[in-house]
């Protein structure tokens, strides 16, 4: 073989070899960013969640109080270091109004769904 059939073969590994190392490295950014984007976007609709309890006059204080209050009645043994607003559901009128919290704690997750009454803010249902 001749010293330019040898150079060309080098360069056409170096050349694949490239490529291949280009592909896998923007996979792997792909992947780590995929995780901040799911992060951001967790944060930025409880973000909005939370804007949209506000601005309806939702006391936010008095929801946290229920569901605590909800979470101590019905699951009396679970105990929870963060209450997190996820989902305000605000339909025509006050009637229909409910808000989802999720309580978390060493023992896993809890989901509460309040709903709005007469008398203020009562659990539909702990699961």
């Amino acid at each position: 073989m001749s010293a330019l059939v040898i150079v060309l073969i080098v360069l056409g590994v170096l050349i694949v070899l490239g490529f291949i190392g280009g592909l896998v490295a923007v996979r792997r950014r792909d992947r780590l960013q995929a995780g901040r984007w799911e992060e951001h976007i967790a944060l930025a609709d409880r973000h909005l969640e939370e804007a949209r309890a506000a601005d309806k006059g939702w006391d936010r204080g008095a929801l946290e109080r229920a569901a605590a209050g909800a979470l101590s009645q019905q699951r009396p043994d679970f105990r929870f270091d963060d209450l997190h607003l996820v989902l305000v559901d605000d339909r025509p009128g006050v009637a229909e109004d409910k808000a989802h919290f999720v309580a978390v704690g060493g023992d896993g997750e809890a989901k509460v769904v309040l709903a709005r009454r007469d008398g203020g803010w009562a659990a539909e249902r702990v699961e």
